[in-house]
């Protein structure tokens, strides 16, 4: 499949306008078929409308009203090119505005495919806004009138909150909350309400943006953390400074949500009592995770008495109600109650299918699934309000996720995973010019926008915000994540990194080319701008531009890593190595000592060898393959060295070395560190990344320092 968005090395001729480039991504996406492509006969329509019928033929005058009988006509005109032995023509299913809604999955599979040149394209009619559906919309609020839900309500909130009825909710499926975060598969959301486009926060204490603390816990079930500290016991529950919780009439589904302790693992978990006296709860199992530390952040959701802000809501299944108090600038405005439970679409071994110009919205699971198959594509559809992911693919080859806006996700954004490990075969899968937008709504941790698994996917020209933890996570090799923006993530956790890899050292040939981080967030102990956590090594870190982030490019442990032609701007530092990996106490040596040098045994270790070179310099610390393994006192642990950092342009603090490690590690050369590296203006605070150019006169050029192609950052024009 043709690269979507040209990579770095093949710059855009400088003369392209919008609309040339325009007809190049329409051409790049194979949308428009060039000379030898199948085209000999017209493409085929077929008519969907919310107001049409099934008996109907499926033309623009007599539309189809259903998709499954969309997907039947499509099947039947495949089979009629088969059976004819004609060629292959692109088949269009045209949705006309309005609502198609959904109460499960349109499944697409080997027989729903098209052909090379020849796609089976769902797409929005010209100049149709076409919704998929995936919720009920609450039409008939009434005034909160009943005396014993008044009485529950805060006094401040009798006169706003209104109520609506929940019956449609299928009885079958209860639907309420789950624990959900860290270390917990993907859950299905529960049903969510969603007003003016936007989600509604759940009725908690304290209110949206704030927390309480973690009080302390029973000492007498206390345990170490592995790192010198103490933690409570999970069973044994924990204490509050506060006994709030006796004001709430009944616990039975008050969900508390909590960074238990450590600011990257959170989980949401079912209150099962609280002891006013002592003010112990203790929660269902799984409980929380790790154990419960002094000081961490939690909250509440889900809890009637806490009704009190505008935008709040409360759902109660037993009764069949929902109570919400609408925010008063918008209350006239669409509100949705999410019901579906399955992706709008799910493609299972499906080929050439393009999903074009459409508006999902309100599913309690993912947008669309992708399994298997090869050169699918999701174009200019907008995903939102969506409780797991954006879109979801798992293997196959060459899926393309282009220019789509995928906003407000109960988990991450996309997702793929593909490739093989085994023989380094790359996935050829592509996000790119995609617009990312407060992912991470319920699981918070390691749940981004952007998620590479696998080998050999490309992330290429999106905008990434608003995000309570990392924006692109990877794990693997190959991959290519270039020309994005990336601002205001890790909002709301600590030891993470706008993009973020760790612990493995055969995960090689990653690249991190000319992107954009800016403005990143992080608490505790903080944040970093590309994150090498855990030793792992092999990343080229190039051509990119940090500005105000708090640890720029953090290399932990690592080995084997670039750092070349990046400019840092109020970076605390840019550079920051550490030596983790010589560390003796328990937890760091079982890192290397085990963890990671079974990771080494999981690969081909030969083909990975041959393919990077820079893993035989492990025979050091490990013993070479075939020979005598070094181990107990033989093992004296893994050096971060080499590293190579080279001709990049820092203003501010330039490098922190620590933990065992120091400058000899790093092989440094030609950066220029200064108060006024001659940018070409002054930069502004909310400076834009073609801010960030050299004048002529930059003494950076003279060590090298070679131009970045700043206009090509970010979103792109597309049609």
């Amino acid at each position: 499949m043709p690269d979507p968005i040209q990579s770095s090395g093949k710059p855009l001729a400088p003369s392209l306008g919008k609309q040339s480039f325009a007809l190049l991504l329409l051409l790049a996406v194979g949308v428009l078929a060039g000379p030898g492509a199948v085209g000999q006969e017209a493409p085929l329509e077929i008519h969907v409308a919310p107001q049409g019928s099934d008996a109907n033929p499926g033309t623009r005058d007599q539309p189809l009203q259903s998709l499954e009988a969309a997907r039947e006509a499509v099947r039947a005109r495949l089979r009629d090119m088969r059976s004819g032995n004609r060629a292959r023509a692109p088949i269009t299913v045209l949705l006309a505005s309005g609502d198609h809604r959904r109460n499960h999955a349109l499944l697409l599979g080997p027989e729903d495919s098209g052909a090379p040149g020849a796609p089976v394209t769902w797409t929005a009619a010209p100049n149709a806004t076409v919704r998929l559906l995936g919720g009920t919309t609450l039409l008939h609020f009434q005034p909160v009138t009943d005396p014993a839900l008044r009485a529950r309500l805060p006094a401040e909130a009798r006169a706003q909150v209104v109520t609506a009825s929940a019956e449609f909710l299928d009885s079958k499926d209860p639907a309420t909350l789950a624990s959900r975060g860290f270390g917990r598969g993907v859950q299905v959301a529960h049903p969510e309400l969603f007003h003016g486009g936007r989600p509604m926060p759940l009725a908690r204490w304290p209110n949206e943006g704030t927390f309480t603390h973690i009080a302390g816990f029973p000492q007498d079930r206390a345990q170490g953390d592995d790192h010198g500290g103490s933690i409570g016991t999970l069973p044994a529950g924990f204490t509050l400074d506060t006994d709030r919780p006796r004001r709430w009439a009944d616990l039975t589904n008050v969900w508390v949500h909590g960074y238990w302790a450590w600011d990257w693992a959170n989980s949401y978990e079912r209150i099962t009592s609280f002891d006013p006296a002592t003010r112990l709860l203790r929660t269902a199992p799984p409980h929380g995770l790790y154990g419960f530390r002094q000081g961490q952040r939690i909250h509440f959701v889900n809890v009637l008495e806490e009704l009190d802000a505008p935008g709040e809501w409360h759902l109660d299944r037993a009764a069949q109600r929902v109570c919400f108090w609408p925010p008063p600038e918008t209350r006239a405005a669409e509100t949705l109650l999410s019901s579906l439970a399955e992706p709008f679409l799910r493609l299972q071994d499906a080929s050439h299918v393009e999903i074009r110009g459409l508006l999902l919205e309100a599913t309690r699971a993912t947008g669309i699934e992708i399994v298997g198959g090869t050169s699918n594509q999701v174009v200019s559809c907008l995903l939102r309000n969506l409780g797991n992911h954006g879109v979801d693919v798992q293997g196959g080859s060459h899926h393309a996720i282009l220019a789509c806006d995928i906003l407000d996700t109960g988990d991450g954004g996309v997702s793929l995973t593909g490739g093989d490990r085994t023989t380094l075969r790359p996935s050829g899968h592509v996000v790119a010019n995609c617009r990312f937008q407060r992912q991470g709504r319920w699981s918070k941790c390691y749940v981004p926008a952007i998620h590479l698994q696998g080998v050999g996917h490309r992330a290429a020209h999106n905008l990434i915000q608003d995000h309570p933890h990392c924006a692109i996570l990877y794990w693997g090799n190959d991959h290519l994540i270039e020309f994005n923006e990336i601002h205001h993530v890790a909002l709301e956790t600590g030891d993470v990194g706008a993009i973020y890899t760790g612990r493995d050292y055969t995960f090689r040939g990653n690249r991190i080319l000319h992107n954009f981080i800016h403005h990143v967030g992080g608490v505790g102990m903080g944040s970093m701008g590309a994150y090498m956590d855990d030793c792992v090594s092999g990343t080229e870190i190039r051509g990119n531009v940090f500005h105000h982030v708090q640890r720029a490019a953090f290399l932990g442990g690592g080995r084997d890593h670039l750092v070349a032609n990046n400019v840092f701007v109020d970076c605390h530092h840019a550079v920051e190595l550490d030596g983790r990996g010589l560390d003796r106490s328990p937890v760091w040596r079982s890192m290397v000592d085990e963890t990671m040098r079974s990771r080494l045994n999981d690969v081909p270790l030969e083909l990975y060898r041959q393919r990077y070179p820079e893993l035989k310099s492990l025979d050091a610390a490990y013993g070479p393959p075939g020979g005598p393994a070094l181990t107990g006192t033989n093992f004296l642990g893994v050096p971060p060295s080499p590293n190579r950092v080279e001709r990049n342009v820092c203003v501010g603090p330039w490098l922190r070395t620590g933990w065992n490690a120091t400058t000899n590690h790093l092989h440094l050369e030609a950066n220029l560190v200064t108060d006024d590296p001659r940018f070409v203006a002054p930069l502004p605070e909310t400076a834009r990344a073609t801010d960030f150019a050299l004048r002529p006169d930059s003494p950076a050029w003279a060590l090298g320092f070679q131009a970045i192609p700043l206009s090509r950052i970010g979103l792109q024009p597309d049609p």
